[in-house]
């Protein structure tokens, strides 16, 4: 693992901290390999039930480094799109991940720092966090993040941000949805905390499986009986497996499941 990506384990609660303070976590073709290579290996540990995505230093991610940037305009188009597709797959990686993911956000949050935020399943920053989509001041777009972000706050929001490059601040990315609590600076932590107690209060399995829930739903569009259809075959499954059954069994039973943190 390089030494740009730090990973913590804490019990079943893995921190991937992006790790380049110096330049505010940016990041290049190798962190987005090593963040995508970490999230797969945590995403297939059965003993992970939640993980954490955190920054380094005195910011979460400023997006992508400029030395790198630099390099990709001298590029072929073809080189630019295989660098791009390498960005599209930690995106994917990290939205489809089944496991529970938390974003940990500080000082600043810009570009596809953003991307990574809106991939996760609950995202909590501090007063002082700072976002931007700021591609289209230097005649990009955010494309390979786009289909998060917009479905994190939505296209009419999307159309504003996309398109002036304004920063704004924690208050705003909680009204528009981006993030889901804001906290003093110090409440940062304690806040992530109770989340993943949260989590590990839930089933893993159910826990794990909520995205996959509302993206199929989403994706449904018209399909109402095919959804209903789904949705029936999801909870049957659910009930009939041995966590749905301890679940219940445990709750008639008025007694901790056998998952639940200790």
């Amino acid at each position: 693992m390089s030494d740009a990506l730090l990973v913590q384990h804490e019990g079943a609660i893995a921190t991937l901290h992006l790790n380049r303070p110096e330049l505010h976590n940016a990041f290049d073709a190798a962190l987005i390999q090593s963040l995508t290579v970490a999230l797969q290996a945590l995403g297939a540990d059965p003993t992970v039930r939640a993980v954490v995505l955190a920054g380094s230093g005195p910011s979460f991610s400023a997006g992508a480094d400029l030395q790198w940037m630099r390099a990709m305009a001298t590029a072929t188009q073809e080189e630019n799109r295989t660098d791009s597709l390498a960005l599209a797959l930690l995106m994917r990686t990290l939205d489809e991940l089944p496991k529970p993911t938390i974003a940990r956000v500080h000082g600043a949050a810009f570009g596809g720092g953003v991307g990574l935020v809106a991939c996760c399943d609950i995202a909590i920053a501090a007063e002082g966090a700072r976002f931007g989509l700021t591609e289209s001041r230097l005649g990009l777009l955010p494309a390979v993040i786009s289909p998060y972000v917009i479905a994190a706050i939505g296209p009419r929001q999307a159309r504003r941000w996309f398109a002036t490059g304004e920063h704004f601040d924690a208050a705003t990315a909680e009204r528009i949805g981006l993030v889901h609590q804001v906290v003093a600076a110090e409440a940062l932590d304690a806040a992530v905390r109770t989340q993943l107690d949260l989590l590990t209060k839930a089933a893993p399995i159910a826990a794990g499986s909520a995205k996959v829930l509302v993206r199929e739903v989403c994706a449904a569009v018209g399909d109402r009986d095919g959804l209903d259809r789904a949705n029936a075959g999801l909870i049957a499954a659910l009930r009939a497996s041995d966590e749905g059954r301890e679940g219940l069994s445990a709750f008639l039973e008025k007694r901790p499941p056998a998952w639940a943190a200790k």
